[in-house]
């Protein structure tokens, strides 16, 4: 067979049993498509080692969440390919979809055409995005450019970000760092404050962003 008309390997993750016989179904038919596996948690998914290009994947999972199951293959399979396929439209899922290793993120219910659209677009080396969040990463590059000098962490307050990535808790933080608990919520305000966010999610995504985190 020619290697131009071998079809895409798509893994499909999607914890909704009907939703994910139509996302099947719809790959299937699809003479550039073939589904390799379907899954519907995320241990599934890991488990998986066959040969795979193109990794369709739900964020919202029984077992974990999908930005683990994609920065854990990426690890494994940095070649793959990744669409995120999610009801998620909030700022700190899609950023933190995006460190993850996701190229691409649409919204459920945009009908099979357009997601195969968007497969396809990503497969052309595209960065597809549902309208509604291409403008979260339009306004987070629009805010890196015109007020850069607002997200510099002084070393103090890297500190804390990296102890809310490590997974500690405001507490654990004082103790490592020798100050009180009162002041680590002063840091982590100022931190929220700097870069535009709404919670500890979406802090640590917008950071990696920006590259004040590796």
């Amino acid at each position: 067979m020619d290697p131009a008309n071998v079809p895409t390997r798509v893994l499909v993750l999607e914890d909704d049993d009907a939703l994910r016989d139509e996302l099947v179904a719809i790959l299937d038919a699809e003479p550039d498509f073939i589904v390799a596996g379907a899954f519907g948690t995320g241990a599934d998914a890991l488990a998986f080692d066959g040969p795979a290009d193109l990794f369709l994947c739900d964020l919202g999972l029984p077992d974990t969440t999908g930005m683990d199951v994609i920065r854990a293959l990426r690890q494994r399979r940095p070649e793959l390919e990744v669409m995120a396929h999610t009801v998620f439209d909030d700022r700190a899922s899609v950023f933190e979809a995006i460190v993850a290793g996701a190229s691409g993120y649409v919204l459920k219910g945009g009908g099979g055409a357009s997601l195969l659209e968007a497969l396809r677009e990503l497969l052309a080396g595209g960065a597809p995005m549902s309208p509604r969040v291409a403008r979260f990463v339009v306004a987070a590059f629009r805010e890196q450019g015109t007020v850069a000098e607002q997200y510099t962490l002084t070393p103090r307050e890297a500190e804390v970000l990296r102890g809310l990535e490590d997974g500690y808790s405001y507490k654990e933080i004082a103790s490592r760092l020798f100050v009180s608990r009162s002041t680590v919520h002063t840091h982590i305000k100022r931190i929220y404050e700097k870069l535009h966010a709404g919670g500890r999610a979406e802090a640590l995504t917008k950071a990696k962003l920006r590259g004040l985190l590796e």
